[in-house]
């Protein structure tokens, strides 16, 4: 099986307990569920309903609210997009409430889609592991992003102090995409971006560079 990333070869991982089948990448270190056991759009949006992630849930708001903290450049502006902003859009509600005027996009819930649109901030909170494709994904992102546009991304690493087998962040249906470290600093290569910040847990913070020298 080829990476679905980056197309170099692949481990096959298997699950016996709930029969599912993974595959870890050689190269860029993706992980990612083998496209039997993906769900049905139908079957996706059955359990996103399940979400209670309101603008009235405070531990929700507050998340996102460090996570803002945390991403957001020192006096940014320019415009903004919430990229996967699911069925109440809390993020860009946050934002405006900051200055920052954004649009949202989400394949179930704000289908008009901005991709002939620029933006100089792009956020993905929890949602880069339910890409099925996520090379369409983010080609499709980074061309939204400006040049010196920043890439906001929220989504739990895995590292090698997990063990795959026992993870609870894989036991949601929907979650069937998973990123290491080394997977964002292939990203960043590809796609001529800088990291600028990154917890090493969950959150990082990557800028769109406008010649590829800047990033020596």
């Amino acid at each position: 099986m080829k990476c679905i990333l980056c197309g170099s070869n692949t481990n096959e991982l298997l699950d016996k307990q709930f029969n599912q089948t993974y595959y870890s990448c050689h190269n860029c270190q993706l992980t990612f569920t083998d496209k039997s056991d993906l769900l049905s759009d139908e079957g996706e949006l059955v359990q996103y309903s399940r979400h209670e992630n309101s603008i009235d849930n405070h531990g929700y708001v507050q998340m996102f609210e460090d996570y803002l903290d945390y991403v957001l450049p020192t006096d940014f502006k320019g415009k903004g997009l919430d990229y996967g902003s699911g069925p109440e859009p809390v993020l860009s509600i946050l934002l405006g409430r900051r200055g920052i005027d954004c649009d949202i996009y989400d394949p179930y819930y704000a289908k008009e889609e901005p991709f002939n649109m620029k933006y100089d901030l792009i956020t993905s909170t929890e949602v880069f592991e339910h890409f099925y494709d996520p090379k369409l994904e983010i080609e499709r992102i980074v061309e939204m992003l400006n040049p010196d546009g920043y890439l906001a991304v929220m989504t739990l690493f895995l590292n090698e102090e997990i063990d795959f087998q026992k993870w609870w962040y894989r036991r949601d249906p929907t979650h069937v995409t998973f990123y290491k470290v080394k997977t964002f600093e292939y990203l960043a290569d590809k796609y001529n971006m800088k990291i600028q910040k990154i917890n090493n847990k969950n959150i990082i913070l990557l800028k769109k560079v406008q010649h590829t020298n800047e990033k020596i």
